[in-house]
């Protein structure tokens, strides 16, 4: 199965055509130079294009005339200054080209579109994927991604890249994943490729939520440090040091969730016992939960787990919102655990920033304001003095939108 697009031009796309010529191919190149110059210095004039680049004036002058006419950059006409000619500034044209986010989710497949200039086109959220056999996995998530670009009008012949986050271990450069989507080791994001035709990459989704929330930011405190706690199901941490994603040797940083916290009997999907996830995540809560009702509690969801449904760490976080007791008891404590975690995570990295999110956030202070106690007792004051934490500001659309602008910001070559 193929999306039925039109050939994308070239500059964004792979220039890998033995065909071009090295004049052509080096073109194409400085283009791109070009281009991404644009998206993380904003508009620039010729000069300033000339100067950043080490081109010549004229070399600059012929190719931002040919990125204009190609629909790339467009002409701001001239700005003042404080004497002589005016010259004219140049930006680029949003909408020339887009980068599709794809999050495979507990509860949901979810989709977000990002143009040039990475505004926010489209998100959108759909049932969970449905699979057998990784041959069904790959056919069924091709067919989902072909069904929502079918959705997207004329934007679809301009998507130039394809982000997809999964949870667990992802190695991005190969593109496999080592999780139950596990292909037989045939890396994910090519197979994706190969029957979408857009050229695709795979990222833990914690790192791209991160990502999304780093750059949410805008650096507006001169964040260089940070960390993001996904506190979803399992548990876990997103890096950035000096600015960049830190991925960790082989690609696999981040398994906050496993580390052995505490003493208890308690057996980790990872098979290990003890680690954080047993105590201070949503599977956990969901355990405690049952336990709970077992002993005797009483719950605004009594009735159905009575009635023998399963109750969800999404029904706990609804009743807790409906001010159901048991909920809140449950959750204050989970905070209280995972804000020890995050005291030891502080004294280890010294971050500016920590972004509490993942869906236990959904909760708001009912899980903040016991982290925040818990990072004030176990926590060294010297070291926590100069760190902010706040909740997400994207919820659940940090996902698919730290995807697209990872594939956005990779092919431009910013990462």
């Amino acid at each position: 199965m193929s999306v039925n697009l039109s050939t994308p031009p070239s500059i964004l796309g792979p220039a890998t055509d033995e065909s071009l010529s090295v004049v052509a191919y080096k073109a194409i190149m400085l283009k791109r130079r070009i281009i991404l110059t644009l998206a993380t210095e904003g508009d620039c004039t010729i000069a300033d294009l000339s100067r950043i680049l080490s081109v010549s004036n004229p070399t600059i002058t012929k190719l931002v005339g040919e990125l204009i006419r190609e629909g790339y950059v467009r002409d701001l006409g001239k700005i003042e200054t404080s004497g002589g000619r005016r010259p004219c500034a140049y930006g680029l044209v949003s909408e020339s080209g887009y980068f599709l986010g794809v999050a495979i989710q507990d509860e949901a497949i979810a989709f977000g579109v990002i143009d040039l200039n990475k505004n926010v086109v489209n998100t959108t959220k759909e049932e969970p994927l449905a699979y057998n056999t990784q041959t069904q996995l790959v056919d069924n998530l091709a067919e989902r991604i072909t069904r929502f670009i079918d959705t997207l009008g004329g934007v679809k012949n301009k998507i130039f890249g394809l982000g997809i986050t999964v949870k667990g271990r992802v190695d991005a450069a190969s593109g496999v994943v080592y999780n139950p989507m596990n292909i037989d080791g045939y890396p994910l994001a090519q197979a994706i490729t190969e029957r979408t035709g857009i050229e695709t990459i795979i990222e833990n989704d914690t790192r791209a939520m991160t990502y999304a929330e780093y750059l949410n930011c805008d650096n507006a405190e001169g964040v260089e440090n940070a960390l993001f706690i996904n506190a979803g199901r399992g548990t876990g941490v997103g890096i950035v040091v000096r600015g960049k994603l830190y991925y960790g040797k082989s690609g696999f940083s981040g398994e906050f969730g496993h580390i052995p916290f505490f003493d208890n009997e308690k057996i980790c999907q990872c098979g290990k016992k003890g680690c954080l996830e047993t105590e201070a995540s949503g599977a956990a809560l969901e355990t405690i939960f049952a336990e709970r009702m077992r002993d005797g509690a009483s719950s605004i969801l009594s009735e159905r787990f009575a009635e023998g449904h399963p109750i969800s760490m999404y029904d706990i976080i609804g009743a807790t919102k409906s001010d159901d007791v048991l909920s809140i008891d449950l959750l204050t404590s989970i905070g209280e655990k995972l804000g020890r975690g995050i005291s030891v995570l502080i004294n280890l990295f010294n971050p500016e920033l920590v972004v509490i999110g993942g869906p236990l956030s959904e909760v708001g202070d009912y899980l903040m304001l016991p982290i925040r106690t818990a990072l004030n007792k176990y926590s060294l004051r010297l070291v926590t003095r100069d760190t902010t934490l706040r909740l997400s500001t994207l919820g659940e659309t940090a996902g698919v939108l730290g995807a697209a602008l990872l594939t956005r910001n990779r092919m431009l070559g910013i990462l």
